[in-house]
């Protein structure tokens, strides 16, 4: 008489529990290389090891529920394995039960409703979470920073309890400063409402203060994204009264209403084709120009190329090439005049231009 008893599955990755006798039977080999890889242990702790199977398996469905569809390529080059590996992966998951949807070469996704129960952050990846949560608070709008501080909340609150104070010891010794809205700005609170009307597709009324003017105007827009740049951010939209599309500062919107009206049939470029057109062709507004800085120069330079819209850098002999994308070249010649012979315009006729009309402008006021 034989009695059988069903256990339940306590774990997803039962079948790998096959493999137990193969790892059994490899014990000998593995002690055997014990040695070699002792004499390796320095170069192993300098290398990142690849990452175990069950591990990875784990990695996988977590990738899987954070997207509505995941290609198997996707989830190849995230984790550096081979098609091949990834398709024996995918089958692991759904024998082991849980419900995969798809198939190779359509991508993969978890059926609705299947969670996975919550998950262990690493030391490392509370640290990354809480060094976020400082950006959010300077970069976002307190729309933006409520939201955050309550996800991060929820993520403390399954850290281990020595995860918890390695984090919170770590959270008053960094600090991330600059300006930040006043108390009675009201574009402050914006953010939020933008990115939910930008999936919508709502149109939003607003009014809005020009750029170097008292004038207030009151547009009917169709949003399309969301870009930070020069030390702000910008809503990139078609604009109803204007016949095109504009680049908004939120910090110019005097008043925000969402109108419960969705966008027409109209195909709007995606966000980073703008960017791009933007960036080619000056009509747009933004610009790119290069300047070159001589070594003197750069160390008084700081961060003040970050309000100017600082974009890369690279050495060049002993010059330093910056490139900046910039919606007002005369303010950028301004700045650059500052610093007299050790900037180099000859890369940039249009700044070089402004600059020449500057400095005869202040010759003339000082004759």
């Amino acid at each position: 008489m034989y009695l059988i008893i069903s256990l339940p599955k306590l774990f997803i990755f039962a079948p790998l529990i096959n493999h137990y006798k193969l790892q059994t039977t490899n014990y000998k080999l593995q002690t055997t290389n014990y040695k070699l890889q002792t004499t390796n242990y320095k170069l192993q702790t300098i290398q990142h090891s690849p990452m175990n199977r069950i591990d990875r398996l784990h990695a996988i469905l977590t990738h899987l529920q954070s997207k509505r569809k995941v290609t198997a390529q996707e989830i190849a080059n995230r984790f550096k394995i081979s098609l091949r590996t990834v398709y024996r992966d995918i089958k692991a998951l759904d024998e082991s039960g849980v419900p995969v949807i798809g198939e190779a070469g359509t991508g993969y996704t978890i059926m609705e409703g299947y969670r996975l129960p919550p998950v262990m952050f690493t030391q490392e990846e509370a640290v990354s979470l809480m060094l976020g949560s400082k950006l959010a608070a300077q970069f976002t709008d307190k729309s933006v920073q409520k939201q955050f501080e309550s996800a991060l909340f929820k993520i403390k609150s399954v850290l281990r309890n020595i995860d918890k104070e390695h984090v919170d010891q770590l959270n008053d010794s960094i600090a991330i400063l600059g300006p930040k809205p006043g108390p009675d700005d009201e574009s402050a609170q914006y953010l939020a409402v933008l990115q939910k009307t930008i999936v919508d597709k709502k149109i939003v009324t607003i009014r809005y203060q020009a750029n170097y003017s008292e004038e207030i105007t009151e547009r009917s827009i169709e949003p399309i994204g969301l870009c930070y740049y020069g030390s702000a951010w910008h809503l990139i939209a078609w604009c109803r009264m204007r016949k095109g599309y504009r680049d908004f500062r939120i910090n110019r919107m005097k008043t925000l209403h969402v109108k419960e009206e969705l966008f027409g049939s109209k195909n709007h470029p995606t966000l980073q084709h703008f960017i791009n057109e933007m960036t080619n062709n000056h009509q747009t507004g933004l610009q790119e120009v290069t300047v070159l800085f001589s070594k003197k120069i750069i160390k008084h330079i700081g961060e003040q190329r970050y309000y100017h819209g600082f974009v890369s850098e690279e050495k060049v002999g002993e010059m330093y090439r910056m490139k900046f994308l910039t919606a007002h070249a005369e303010g950028l010649a301004r700045w650059l005049l500052m610093y007299t012979d050790g900037v180099s315009l000859n890369e940039s006729p249009l700044l070089l231009s402004l600059m020449k009309k500057l400095i005869k402008d202040l010759a003339h006021q000082h004759k």
